[in-house]
């Protein structure tokens, strides 16, 4: 198994560097590290008395590796999920904080396991994932994959603003649809023809 320090690094760099885009709900993002994780951590990385996005632009590779390790891979328990699941859970709790754990829970309730959606991941949503990986070794990384795609495309739906961020300007998979799909095994990724498909109404 690649080491929790691989898989943040893999995060940072698919997160690449400094963004501000006024559509992103995250705000000011630094590879990966969002405005409102240095606010909450109270992170005033140039020591001016507030955090701000010139804070932002102060975050260094390696302090992301460091914060998403701590704040979004042991804190909220990702450590303690199945091995299958970690890498997929762990990246989507950088991109997408709670709803990672959300999207587990529903999935987990969609196998008949009985937990609650509510985003922390305490002893019934960790016996219910270990009876998943166990009952499905082979499909459960895939199946988590699959409802990622299938939360980012929801969101797209719903907001027209983030379609650009599941559908390339060249009209193909965007960098969510191609995030989720890192984590899903090829022959369950969707063809150019069935992304066009789902995409249509746009």
């Amino acid at each position: 198994m690649r080491s929790v320090e691989r898989i943040a690094e893999e995060i940072v760099a698919r997160e690449g560097g400094f963004v501000n885009d006024p559509d992103d709900p995250g705000g000011a993002t630094n590879f990966g590290v969002t405005i409102h994780t240095l606010r909450r951590l109270g992170l005033d990385l140039d020591g001016d008395g507030d955090v701000d996005v010139a804070d932002v632009r102060r975050v260094t590779r390696a302090q992301a590796v460091d914060l998403f390790i701590e704040h979004y891979y042991h804190r909220p328990g990702i450590a303690r999920l199945p091995e299958a699941l970690r890498a997929s859970v762990f990246d989507m709790q950088v991109n997408a904080g709670a709803n990672a754990v959300r999207i587990l829970q529903r999935l987990l309730r969609e196998m008949g396991q009985a937990v609650a959606v509510d985003g922390v991941i305490g002893p019934k949503t960790l016996a219910a994932a270990e009876a998943a990986a166990r009952d499905a070794p082979d499909h459960i990384a895939d199946a988590y994959g699959i409802a990622r795609r299938g939360y980012y495309f929801r969101l797209a739906d719903a907001r027209p603003a983030l379609r650009k961020f599941a559908r390339s300007r060249a009209g193909g998979k965007g960098g969510w649809i191609r995030r989720a799909e890192e984590f899903i095994a090829p022959r369950y990724r969707l063809s150019d023809a069935e992304f066009q498909g789902r995409v249509v109404q746009w």
